[in-house]
């Protein structure tokens, strides 16, 4: 009897975990090289994620690409980097919203990590649209790294979940010597799994 007790308290447990993780917002992103699942830190990155949330649910991503490669195999920067961008069809400086505040990873606790989705920027407190996907870890993206000058790092706010293999196959293909993907891959789709949470609603 202890052990069936013991047995269901343990499920019950697991069952927390699952629903905690079903809780945190989660997008599809169907390209024309796959299926990308992604699954965003709202309440660690919620400025962030709502900001991405806006964008995917007016459907600003659909016939955008993933337009950028960079490799740190042939990166010669001092900070090298492997990440791909993604942008609207409007461009990586879509200025269709105003810009948001630079949610740091000293503040977020989210590092830049393999399958890390963070936002593309200039100086802080200037991304709009324009994210990015890390496919092999990249600390010098974090506060205090290198790749930027300022220090600041950039945010990440969630990380592949499904697909991280389709990442690194755009990656991978071929790009010219401006590290423009050469075709961009197609984004035909991103698609919010759930009703929009309440907390990035107007």
């Amino acid at each position: 009897m202890r052990s069936m007790m013991a047995a269901a308290a343990l499920a019950l447990s697991f069952a927390g975990v699952a629903a905690n993780a079903a809780d945190k917002p989660r997008v599809v992103v169907e390209t024309d090289a796959g299926r990308m699942v992604l699954e965003l830190e709202l309440e660690r990155a919620p400025v962030t994620v709502c900001n991405f949330l806006s964008y995917v649910a007016d459907g600003d991503y659909d016939g955008g690409s993933f337009f950028r490669t960079v490799v740190r195999a042939t990166n010669a920067s001092p900070n090298p980097i492997d990440v791909i961008q993604a942008a609207t069809p409007r461009g990586s400086d879509d200025d269709l919203r105003p810009p948001i505040p630079l949610e740091r990873t000293r503040d977020t606790g989210l590092g830049h990590t393999a399958g890390a989705v963070s936002m593309a920027r200039n100086g802080p407190d200037t991304a709009t649209s324009s994210f990015f996907i890390v496919t092999h870890d990249t600390p010098s993206l974090d506060f205090r790294g290198g790749r930027n000058p300022d220090g600041q790092g950039f945010a990440a706010f969630g990380r592949v979940i499904e697909g991280l293999d389709v990442a690194r196959r755009i990656q991978l293909s071929p790009a010219n010597v401006e590290e423009q993907l050469t075709p961009p891959t197609a984004i035909r789709s991103a698609r919010l799994l759930a009703e929009v949470p309440p907390e990035c609603r107007p």
